[in-house]
């Protein structure tokens, strides 16, 4: 299998994972429990956009650091990460509609406040810090950007279309597990240098 593709699946598995179980996918889930999926898709995808390009961007500044900081420095973070989402306790639905009903009634209009939404929760997020590592390690800022974009858009997609019948289908402290357990496996191969 050539490198890039390894590389692709890698990125794009990963963002998955961090993802599904993630806020802006129950923001997305809770916006299109009242509107349609299209507009709520289109707000959270282009809010994806923007927060992806400030991610790479921000990934190829640490990609000038020597290559082998990089490398520790990256399976440091992503240790971190699996260690925050095995750890962290999710916000209640109940508390997470709230917050997506005062956006809703500020800006009246499911594309946009889908927009808002998802663009303010994923600053800082897991998701991003994740491609940022990626990007830092790697230095393929198209493919990154791409995976990872493409995830998100997977995960938004879902959440547009299933509305609130995810919750029941998908549990979520499985997947947290999951993105925990792959974040470390990355991190330790890394670390170790498989991943060169």
């Amino acid at each position: 299998m050539p490198e890039w593709l390894v590389l692709f699946a890698t990125v794009f598995g990963v963002i998955f994972l961090i993802e599904l179980p993630d806020k802006t996918a129950l923001a997305t889930l809770i916006l299109a429990t009242k509107h349609r999926p299209l507009p709520v898709f289109i707000g959270a995808g282009a809010a994806f956009v923007v927060q992806t390009v400030v991610a790479v961007a921000a990934g190829s500044i640490f990609s000038l650091l020597p290559r082998d900081a990089v490398r520790i420095g990256a399976g440091l973070l992503f240790l971190v990460l699996a260690a925050v989402t095995a750890v962290t306790n999710r916000p209640k639905e109940v508390d997470e509609e709230m917050e997506v009903v005062k956006v809703e009634q500020r800006f009246h209009t499911p594309l946009i406040s889908a927009f808002v939404v998802v663009f303010v929760a994923e600053w800082g997020d897991l998701s991003q810090l994740a491609t940022a590592a990626f990007q830092a390690r790697y230095r393929q800022p198209v493919l990154v950007f791409t995976a990872a974009l493409l995830a998100l858009w997977v995960v938004a997609g879902i959440a547009a279309v299933a509305g609130n019948r995810i919750g029941a289908l998908i549990p979520e402290r499985p997947l947290q597990y999951a993105a925990a357990l792959v974040m470390a496996v990355i991190a330790v191969l890394l670390i170790s240098g498989v991943l060169g």
